[in-house]
Formats: C-alpha cells, structure tokens, sequence
C-alpha cells in the first residue's frame, strides 16, 4: 500500500490522536495594506479628442473630474485595434508577441496571429492575484477564438483561465447594448428581464456588486477590476433623451465641428498651441458636398454618438459614487483609457446595420432616411459616418486601424487620491498600452514571474509610466516602439516616427513611407521623409528589426477574409441540438453562407397544436429560423433589413409524429432553392438570392427557443416550442467557395 503525502506545505506534527499532533493552518497570502485597489476602464472605439477634458463639446463630467483631480496623457498610444490593445494592456507584452496581431476573428495560424494570447503571457489579474488580490473582468473580452465560445470549451482561454477570479460580459467583439449574449463565469445565460434595460448600466451593476460582495467578506483587501465597456463600439444604442440633449449640434457638420474641438483642445493645453490641424483625409467627404437628407442622417447619427458617451460617463460615475461611498476611492487607482482611435467602418453615410458592412453589402441612403427614427434603438444597429470619426481623431489623420495618429493615439487617464497630487496635470511622454503592466508592478513593487504554471515566461516588453506621475517635465524614458495593423506599419524612435498606410491588396513593397518629427509635429502634419532619407531608412530598417523580434510576420492586408478561411478549418458537416441547450456563439454555429445546408426537426403535436421555434440562428440584425405558428410550419431567412425570405406551409400539420425540414439547394453564388419538407413530402418551396455571404447569422443559436432580439418579427422571444421536440440536426453541404469574395462579387455583376 502506497504511503500517503503530507499535505502540501504543512509545518505541524502528526501524532497517533490530536493529543500528541500540532495543527499548522496555512495563511493566504495577504496583501500589502498601501497597495491600491486597481479599476482598469477600457471605453470602445472612442478617439482622442471625445471626451469633453480631451476637447469635445460631448459632456463627459464624471470622466473630466477624474482628469481634473488626476493626470492625462496627450502621448498615449494602443495598438489601433481592440483584442491587440487589450493583449499589450493585460500582459505587459508587445501583441503579436503575445500572439494577438489583429482581432481574434482574424488569427491566421501564424505565431503573431493566434487569435488568443499565448500562456507565454501572464496577464496583470495571474501576476496580482498571488499578492492577495481578488480579480473581476466585466464586459468585452475579445482576447480567445470565439470557436471555443462553446459548452465544451476549451476554456484555457477565457478569463477564469487567465487570472480572473469572477466574469461578467460578453466575448466577442461588438454587441448589441439593448440584446446583448451574455456570459458569467464559464457558462453562457440569457438575457436579463428588465425594463428599460442597457448594457452599459448591467456591467457597472455587476462591477459594484462584485466589489460590494468582496469587501463584505474581506474588508480592505484588494481588487483589480477589468472594466471593458462595449461604450462606444457601434451599435451606438441609447435611449431617447440623451440623444434629445444633442438635436441640431452638429448640424453644421464634421468640418466646422473638428475646428471647434481642435480650438478647445488648444486652449485646454491638450495639443501644443503650434500644432496644425491635418487637412481632412481624402476619404472624407466634405459636408457642404452633402445633399440636405444626407447631412440630417448624418447629423443624427453624432447626436446618438454624443448621447451614448454621455450615458457612458453617467455610469463610470455611477461606480465611482459607490467607491466613495464605500471609502475606497482614495486608494484606488482608478484609470480609463480608450482601445483605438474613431472608426471609419461606417462609411460615407452611417449605417442601419453595421453587420452588412462587415459582410461586404452596402445600404443605399435612401434606407438610413427611410429609418432615420429608429436609429440608435433596439430596431438599428447603427453606426456613424467616417467623417465623425475623423472628428473623434482631432487633430489627427485616419482612423483605428491605422498606424497614423488617428488609429493609435488614445486618451487616458489615471486617478488615485492617495498617490497622484498633480491635480489636473497634463503629461507629455511618450507612452503605449504595453506600458501598464510594468507601471503596476512597479507601484506594488512585486516581479513578473518568470515561470507561471509550468511555462517559461516572455520578458516584460513595457516601459513603466511611474516616473512621469510626479514630473510633468521628466524625460520620455522609453526609446522605440513599433506598430502594425493589416499591412499598415510604424514606427517610433527617440521623438521621430516613420508610418506607412498600405492600400489593401497591393504589393508591400510599393509602400510609400513618411517621416515625421512627432517631438515637434504632435498631428503628423509635415512629411519630412523628402528632407531626411537616411533618417527614413534608418527608421524602416528598424521597423524590420522590431518585426522580427516580436512575430509581426508574415505579413497580411486581408481582414473580413481571414474569417471564412478560419471558420472553413474549424467547421464540421453535421452538428446535433437538443432543446434547452446552452447558446451556441456564432463562430461556433454551422456556417451555411454560400452553401447548401439542411435543418431537420423531430417533434410531435398534440391535438391541440403546436407553437414555437425550433431552431434559431442570429436575431433581428440577420439570421435564420425554424418554428411554428398556429400549426403551420415557416423558415424565415432574415437579410437584416425590410427583405425577409419566409417559406410557409400551405395548411396546418397533422397531429403525431414529424420530421420536418428546411433544405436549401445552392444554385449559384448566394442563390438557390428554399424547401420545406414533412416526414418527405414537399409542402413548398421559394427561390431565395441575394443571401449572405458571410455567416447569416448576427448572434448565436439556440434550439427550442430565441433568446435576446428576434430573429423573426412574427413572434416575441423567447417563444419557446410548447410540444415535443426531440432534437435538430443541421447538416452542410460540400458546395461552398472558399474563396467567397470571387463568387460575392460574380453575383453583384450578375445584377
């Protein structure tokens, strides 16, 4: 018989009986009572001049006096997308390094572009958390492969698995604030019932109820609490009055607008006061060129903007209030940033459904008119025309995604009473996101470790910001960092920056660099690379360097492409659902764009009928469903505007046992031949065309019911099926292109 181990780290004496032993209890590790309490807000999308202390005429309050009794920082830079900032922001570690060169719907494979971040990488919440830290994540992940959004994981991944001791939010990228797919902890749930209920105000709930919980039962301990808000990430969704509080401001448009806000931005000391304001970027359209109901939706579409930030900051200063309220604001550094600079993803005139622009099909203007009304509601999933993000960027030029200034120059702020008494200070040196890490291991004085579960670490690749905290006028102590983003490239070197904006689909090698004097140009107005070639090439050999060191290669200019390739890896040609089943993400759901697929149902009616979904994929913004209403069974495929594809039977079915059917036929590229089918008769059929060509499907799938927006505007969620259903199987054909850009673009010439 094997003798049994001693417990792990036991220091006592084990006798015959408790008369002869000493007891030796463990003690967790307790915190050091100066080390503050950590809140990490990460706002979505917001550029650098659109909070009110950064220069917009958007009422920011609560965000401004956390400015005005703290420090800003006018040379902060990310990574110009959200998953690689929150990698650098959370590890300390360079990201493609960290393995995260894009967001996680476009990995590649490649060691840079995993689409999740290597365990090479600790994150702070793994490096805090064995120094008597409790961890919360709330809101945006974004930081794992949405395939493994699943049931069945693989939870390595996901944030109870990377330092997070509690979970609130959603994974994925964007959502929808009134409808958003939850999860808590390891597990998806429903939407919550409530009145009048938005996403925003949900995860500043969750936040103080989970810091409510922890102080409760361990008075004065310490948390971090990563705060990702989908704020203000399109859908821009708010309620109606904020967005009232805005009617007519920004009708005189986005041109007279940045000049507003570049003045303020002056007189606030934000930008120096010979900085020059960038001409606007060529794919911006100039306003005086807009027809009167192009500049009204236009105009709306900043008014919702504007209303969701200010609800945004309502809501940070909600759980500031409670901080106070608990006595914990005056040790906790409470610091809110931005991901990226302003977005251009809207295009020239907004949008009604951000999906479609994702998916490569445009919205005529005469549909944002028509729908003028319903924009910022849970009706529209709306985004903004470029020319407000090249607004939000003032006084820079483009946009997130880029390596200029207007992708990757972002404001923050960080306030701690106890600490920072340079109240209202501006600081100048040159920061990035990798930065944060190292500058919270340096206030607690503790170590990265070097070995974490087993696996040999990456080095810290940040630089700490501590040394500006106290001296506004301290040198910048870092000396380089380098960018990249789907092609676009850059770097800075010691006040100089080079930059190149790769046009997609074009030869890499054709790139026409710039040179820029940053120390000396804070908005990259004066192309310097004429004047300074040697200075250039010295600065692209650097650039090189810098790729090589931390995985930036191989690289890549395809964005929405690279998911259909990944989906095509990972997908499989038959899946089972049972009723009552756990939400399934939608990376995770069968990909039926541009293929021929099959939705086969058992169920049994009673003799009083049968009513309710059987299988939905998505919901209002796209999707398709199965379900019965008054014992006639309908497939609806939902275009994600006015147009729905719905097929009907013509009579009720009979009571008893069925199998029925939706089979769709591909006769073309995003055609074919829709057919409803019980126990093998045909029961009708409809030609369906103009399909889309990515996932149709805006959310995740659920069997037996709809959860969070319809998929199908003839019924209310959930609109649970009220017989027998005993499973789903959805089966994939073989027929479906890889390359879908080439078939997509066949079928629009076809038109």
């Amino acid at each position: 018989m094997d003798e049994m181990l001693p417990a792990e780290n036991f220091d006592g004496k084990i006798g015959k009986t408790y008369h002869d032993s000493k007891p030796h209890w463990a003690e967790a590790k307790k915190a050091n009572p100066d080390h503050p309490n950590i809140v990490l807000l990460v706002l979505d999308d917001v550029g650098f001049s659109h909070l009110g202390c950064y220069g917009s005429d958007i009422k920011t309050p609560r965000i401004d006096a956390l400015a005005a009794k703290g420090i800003r920082f006018t040379n902060f830079h990310t990574t110009a997308m959200c998953s690689p900032t929150r990698a650098a922001l959370l590890t300390g570690r360079q990201h493609h390094a960290a393995g995260m060169g894009t967001i996680v719907e476009w990995c590649t494979g490649y060691p840079g572009y995993q689409g999740q971040v290597t365990k090479r990488a600790a994150t702070l919440a793994d490096m805090v958390r064995p120094h008597g830290y409790n961890t919360h994540a709330l809101g945006k992940w974004h930081l794992m492969r949405m395939t493994d959004a699943t049931a069945a994981g693989p939870f390595d991944y996901w944030p109870l698995s990377r330092g997070f001791d509690r979970y609130y939010g959603f994974l994925s990228s964007l959502t929808d604030h009134w409808n958003p797919e939850l999860f808590c902890d390891n597990h998806p749930i429903s939407k919550p019932v409530k009145s009048g209920y938005h996403l925003t105000e949900d995860l500043i709930d969750k936040t103080i109820e989970l810091i409510r919980d922890q102080q409760c039962a361990a008075p004065g301990k310490p948390f971090f609490s990563y705060v990702a808000l989908g704020a203000c990430h399109s859908p821009h969704h708010v309620a109606p009055k904020y967005i009232e509080r805005y009617k007519g401001k920004y009708d005189c448009g986005w041109d007279e607008v940045r000049k507003k806000w570049f003045a303020r931005q002056i007189e606030l000391g934000i930008i120096p006061p010979d900085t020059v304001l960038t001409e606007r970027n060529d794919e911006v359209l100039a306003w005086d060129s807009l027809s009167k109901d192009e500049k009204r939706v236009c105009a709306r579409m900043q008014e919702i903007f504007a209303g969701f930030l200010e609800h945004t900051d309502e809501q940070v200063g909600r759980l500031v209030d409670y901080l106070e309220s608990m006595n914990l604001i005056e040790n906790t550094l409470f610091v809110v940033l931005s991901d990226n600079g302003a977005s251009d993803e809207g295009g020239d005139f907004g949008n009604i459904n951000i999906r479609k622009h994702y998916a490569f099909v445009d919205e005529p203007i005469e549909e944002l008119i028509a729908k003028i009304d319903q924009l910022g509601s849970e009706y529209a999933y709306n985004h903004y025309p470029k020319g407000w993000g090249f607004a939000g960027n003032t006084p820079l030029k483009w946009f997130k995604m880029d390596t200029f200034g207007g992708g990757i120059r972002d404001p923050l702020i960080m306030h701690w009473p106890k600490k920072i008494t340079d109240h209202g200070g501006i600081r100048n040196q040159y920061h990035h996101c990798v930065d944060f890490v190292p500058t919270v291991l340096e206030l607690l004085n503790i170590a990265a470790p070097s070995i974490h579960n087993g696996i040999e670490q990456l080095p810290i690749h940040g630089k700490s910001m501590v040394y500006a905290f106290d001296d506004p006028k301290a040198p910048t102590q870092k000396t380089t960092q380098y960018f990249e983003m789907l092609g676009d490239r850059g770097i800075w070197h010691d006040g100089w920056k080079a930059v190149t904006r790769h046009k997609k689909d074009s030869d890499f090698e054709a790139d026409v660099w710039e040179l820029y004097h940053i120390e000396k140009d804070f908005s990259e107005s004066k192309n310097l690379a004429g004047e300074y070639p040697e200075k250039l090439k010295e600065m692209i050999d650097l650039w090189w360097a810098e790729a090589k060191r931390y995985d930036v290669l191989p690289l890549d200019d395809r964005d929405r492409e690279r998911t259909a390739a990944s989906l095509k890896a990972t997908s499989r040609k038959k899946y089972t659902y049972y009723p009552g089943m756990a939400r399934v993400d939608r990376l995770s759901a069968p990909n039926v764009a541009n293929r021929s697929y099959q939705i086969e149902a058992d169920i049994e009616i009673p003799h009083a009928g049968a009513n309710g979904v059987l299988f939905a994929a998505g919901g209002r913004f796209g999707g398709y469903v199965l379900f019965l209403k008054d014992n006639k069974l309908i497939h609806e495929y939902n275009c994600g505007d006015e147009r729905r594809l719905i097929l009907e039977s013509p009579s009720q079915l009979d009571a008893g046992s069925h199998q029925v059917k939706f089979i769709f036929k591909k006769t073309g590229s995003l055609k074919g031949v829709g057919i409803l089918e019980s126990n093998g008769k045909e029961l009708a059929r409809i030609d369906m065309d103009k399909m889309w060509p990515l996932l149709p499907n805006a959310t995740g799938i659920h069997c037996g019911r709809d959860d969070g927006s319809p998929v199908s505007e003839s019924y209310s969620c959930p609109n649970t099926f009220n017989a027998i259903l005993k499973k789903v199987v959805i089966e994939v054909g073989d027929d479906q292109e890889i390359d879908f850009l080439k078939e997509y673009y066949a079928a629009l010439a076809d038109d």
